[in-house]
């Protein structure tokens, strides 16, 4: 097990999605790679200026954006033309359509309660 392994507690599932990553009120069209109940993965824009510890927000499009997830988050890392962010903020709408994406994916009704209980 590696170590960003031991520290993740929330499942992540595979989902190939169009989104959109702002910073500082500027959009950069990207797609979703994966995605769990704290935070996501993204493919880094070819010219994504940001860092670190920037705040972001995230727009993940479901079903030709008819239905869109957005969460409020920051830069936990970026390598290998990924961008990793950890969501600090997310809407009653969007929490209740990523649990439900979860639920249909993950194929575990117990371990998506754990990831639920770690919310706290």
């Amino acid at each position: 097990m590696t170590r960003s392994d031991e520290r993740r507690r929330f499942h992540r599932i595979l989902f190939d999605a169009p989104a959109t990553l702002t910073r500082r009120q500027v959009a950069y069209s990207t797609s979703l790679i994966d995605i769990s109940l704290k935070g996501a993965l993204l493919k880094a824009p070819a010219d994504w200026p940001g860092e670190q510890g920037d705040d972001v927000s995230v727009e993940v499009m479901l079903n030709d954006a008819e239905a869109v997830i957005t969460m409020h988050a920051v830069c936990a890392h970026e390598e290998n033309q990924h961008i990793g962010v950890l969501c600090k903020e997310i809407d009653m709408e969007s929490i209740t359509l990523l649990r439900r994406l979860i639920e249909l994916n993950i194929a575990d009704e117990e371990l998506l309660q754990r990831d639920l209980e770690a919310l706290g």
